[in-house]
């Protein structure tokens, strides 16, 4: 008994580090790669499903998947919509698992043999060096799993004569019912589908359970990985818990359909082994695994946006709108965290654009706008959240991206304070002879706002180069045509001296948005002339983008 229990015990331990191993060496191994491939192919719900499917089956992790998906959503790198067809198919490429377990870890013994597999990836693992070590981490979890597999298979064996767990029911709705969360107490004990995906196909090899116990129990493991996304999502983001709902749901209708079915699937895959030459026990259960959730997915699919809706009424959003994208959980993957900045920023600066465009046009009532203490708030919040995101000093293209949104920050801080002028500035505003100067300035600010609406032509930052030289030259012009009109009597001192600060007011107002946008997109940053208000680090005067 005490032999056969440390063997079971081992066996899933062993297991689950291997899995643990296995995915985190995939992830590192593949770096960015499986990232982009995640973001780059999710423009239709069939392309995320794809996607997902592919991801997960490539870092045997559904949970790994989930995890990144939560971040991509939070950062704004992918809708909810996209979302939804990701989760899908990351419950599909999960079933990889069971496969690998029947085909190689139950029909040859090859725990024995993965030994070398394990030495030799700890030994990459201690002496490698960059992504070789990866590799061996990979490696020795892979080893790990059918070893594992093979102490269970062993304990099984001595499981079957202290237990009788054939004396469970294997017919009617109501006994599928109970192994079904049998399989769900299994998953939430050991915090992994897969690994109860591999217990089952193991007692069903050495026959502890029959075949029909052995499909209720996967389908409890199916739901029963949710339970882990869930309590995770508790506390989380909207869009860690929109993301967890839509797994919990997706998994629980699609279970409870292959539990009305189930005896509609063992007909069908009776046909396969008879027609088909599918082998009977441990792989027609991996293809029964594999069945139901493709079932799953041709169901609710086609009908991914509509979910999607009904979840996003069921989960508003009620946080600030600018700051939506700032996730904690996005801090574990530098390039995914700052590309959530780079979007508040936008967001931000968009905001603090219209906020310019009301001053700019005389509005009083823009001195008040509760836009101002929305923009101040978001712009502390993005400063305290990027000042939290570990540097990667290696990645050349990720330290430059620091850079520029250290410099977006800088303007953006600049302007802010600018969007509140003095009185005698919004006075002058409204002043005939200063009307082409701040026609100039709105210009510059409608363009910056529509181009990081990305509703302007690819030359849109030389456009607001142009206006911003162009305003520069006239401010030269004016200032000395204002202190010579001062000696004739034209101009009063008061208002000559107002009407110079407008004209440096709405220059630099100007050069702050022109550089915002250069700094935000993803344009080598133009060149500015050199200027008392310029931000440390800015480019030096007079050089060309």
């Amino acid at each position: 008994m005490t032999a056969m229990t440390f063997q079971l015990l081992g066996g899933i331990g062993l297991f689950l580090l291997g899995m643990v191993l296995l995915t985190d060496g995939l992830k590192a191994f593949a770096g960015d790669a499986l990232r982009r491939a995640l973001v780059r192919f999710t423009g239709t719900p069939l392309k995320a499903f794809g996607s997902g499917a592919l991801v997960t089956a490539m870092v045997q992790s559904s949970s790994a998947t989930t995890v990144t998906l939560i971040g991509f959503v939070s950062a704004g790198l992918i809708t909810f919509p996209q979302a939804v067809g990701v989760v899908m198919g990351a419950s599909l490429g999960t079933t990889g698992t069971g496969w690998i377990v029947s085909v190689l870890g139950l029909k040859v013994s090859v725990g024995f043999y993965a030994l070398p597999l394990v030495g030799v990836g700890a030994f990459m693992r201690l002496l490698g060096s960059g992504r070789w070590k990866s590799l061996g981490l990979a490696l020795a979890g892979f080893g790990l799993i059918f070893v594992g597999i093979e102490n269970l298979q062993q304990g099984m064996h001595g499981l079957a004569g202290v237990f009788d767990l054939g004396a469970l029911p294997t017919t009617g709705l109501w006994g599928h019912l109970l192994v079904m969360v049998i399989g769900i107490l299994m998953t939430v004990v050991m915090q992994s589908s897969s690994a109860a995906v591999a217990t089952t196909l193991t007692a069903l090899h050495t026959g502890t359970v029959s075949f029909e116990q052995a499909a209720a129990l996967v389908i409890g493991a199916a739901i029963g990985t949710t339970v882990t996304g869930a309590l995770a999502a508790i506390g989380g983001s909207v869009p860690a818990k929109r993301t967890a709902l839509t797994h919990v749901l997706f998994n629980l209708a699609t279970g409870l359909i292959a539990i009305a079915l189930l005896p509609v699937f063992l007909w069908g895959l009776g046909l396969g082994q008879k027609y088909l030459g599918l082998e009977p026990g441990a792989v027609s259960l991996a293809a029964f695994h594999t069945a139901f959730i493709a079932f799953g997915v041709l169901l609710f699919l086609p009908f991914a946006e509509g979910i999607a809706r009904r979840i996003e009424r069921l989960l508003p959003d009620r946080g600030p709108h600018l700051t939506r994208h700032l996730d904690d959980s996005l801090l574990q993957a530098p390039p995914v965290a700052l590309e959530a900045t780079r979007r508040t920023l936008s967001d931000t600066a968009r905001e603090l654009f219209g906020l310019l465009r009301a001053v700019l046009r005389g509005n009083d009532g823009s001195l008040d706008d509760p836009r101002r203490p929305q923009i101040a708030q978001a712009l502390e919040q993005t400063r305290d959240f990027f000042a939290r995101i570990p540097p990667v000093r290696e990645d050349e293209a990720l330290s430059h991206a620091r850079v520029e949104q250290m410099h977006a920050i800088d303007h953006l801080i600049r302007l802010h304070e600018r969007s509140l002028p003095p009185a005698a500035v919004q006075r002058m505003l409204t002043h005939d002879k200063l009307q082409p100067a701040v026609e100039h300035c709105r210009s510059v600010i409608e363009q910056a706002q529509a181009g990081l609406f990305g509703h302007t032509p690819e030359d849109w930052l030389n456009r607001i180069e142009q206006q911003v030289r162009v305003l520069e030259e006239l401010h030269q012009q004016e200032r000395l045509t204002i202190l010579h009109s001062t000696a004739g009597g034209e101009w009063g001192p008061v208002e000559a001296l107002a009407a110079l600060e407008t004209l440096r007011w709405l220059e630099r107002v100007a050069l702050h948005a022109w550089r915002i946008c250069n700094h935000l997109g993803n344009h080598e940053i133009p060149r500015a002339s050199d200027m008392e208000d310029a931000a440390p680090g800015d480019p030096p005067p007079d050089t060309q983008p």
